[in-house]
């Protein structure tokens, strides 16, 4: 069968924007490679015509290696494209945050997606291909208790931008999709989710974790209506940053163009930090 190219998404899970953006380039008549840490959460695409599944932890090197020689078995070392989706979400106050929490997360959202870009560079070049990195405009908000998370994010669109000139004389394009929050961004792991004992946030601990349940109530949008757009940008041959999702336009402007204070008053809202305020005065 004749394909338009071929396209491997990590971070494939049920009800994700990999997931949905699996479906999208299979419509649009890609070869899809779906991947995820565990083949039973990617069942919505599995039986799709022209999808196959790959087993791939990205902190992993001998899934990343398995899932090049699988690629290469049915591309002959190429690829049109490699969206880098897989992420791992987080919620703690700094103060509270466990390092070594904090590190495997950066091996999941930062050097992770840097390894699979490493060992599909020459997949890419070959094919003069392009790689896409999902970040987050958490990346660009003070967000009270995302800091980890945020700054993980961030640091991989800065690799991702500096990638885009790195990449440049081989003819490969880099995409950096700074994306809002999504309706099926489920937060059901977050459902046992604590504070450490003894905690100076101890008083607001269930603001927070409804927060991170995803229960504050901000607009959110369907995987399947961003999963399109993006996928047409992507084809389109789009390079730098993308800014859609979810209040994407309105973080866009504010952080371009407002001052910080009014920024701050914004993303302080429902976060409980002025019940704290008031018991510490």
């Amino acid at each position: 069968m004749s394909f338009k190219g071929s396209v491997l998404i990590t971070g494939c899970s049920n009800g994700g924007a990999g997931a949905a953006m699996a479906m999208t380039f299979q419509k649009e008549g890609y070869q899809v490679f779906a991947s995820s840490r565990n083949l039973g959460t990617m069942s919505n695409v599995e039986s799709l015509p022209n999808v196959k599944l790959i087993q791939l932890d990205i902190t992993k090197a001998t899934d990343i290696q398995a899932a090049t020689d699988s690629v290469s078995k049915e591309t002959g070392g190429t690829l049109t494209y490699l969206v880098n989706c897989a992420a791992r979400n987080h919620f703690m106050p700094l103060l509270d945050e466990d390092i070594e929490a904090g590190k495997a997360l950066y091996d999941t959202n930062v050097w992770g997606p840097l390894a699979v870009t490493q060992a599909f560079a020459p997949f890419l070049i070959k094919s003069k291909g392009t790689v896409v990195f999902i970040t987050s405009l958490s990346g660009y908000l003070n967000v009270p208790y995302q800091g980890t998370f945020a700054a993980s994010k961030r640091s991989e669109e800065i690799m991702a931008e500096t990638l885009r000139l790195e990449l440049a004389p081989f003819h490969v394009k880099v995409l950096s999709v700074v994306t809002g929050a999504l309706k099926t961004m489920g937060q059901t792991h977050f459902d046992d989710w604590k504070l450490p004992d003894k905690s100076l946030y101890a008083p607001i601990e269930s603001t927070i974790c409804d927060r991170a349940r995803g229960q504050e109530g901000a607009p959110r949008m369907d995987a399947m209506d961003y999963a399109k757009r993006v996928v047409s940008e992507i084809i389109k041959g789009r390079t730098g940053k993308f800014w859609y999702g979810a209040s994407a336009g309105a973080v866009k402007f504010g952080t371009s163009y407002l001052p910080t204070f009014l920024m701050d008053s914004g993303v302080q809202i429902k976060t409980g930090l002025d019940v704290l305020a008031k018991q510490n005065k």
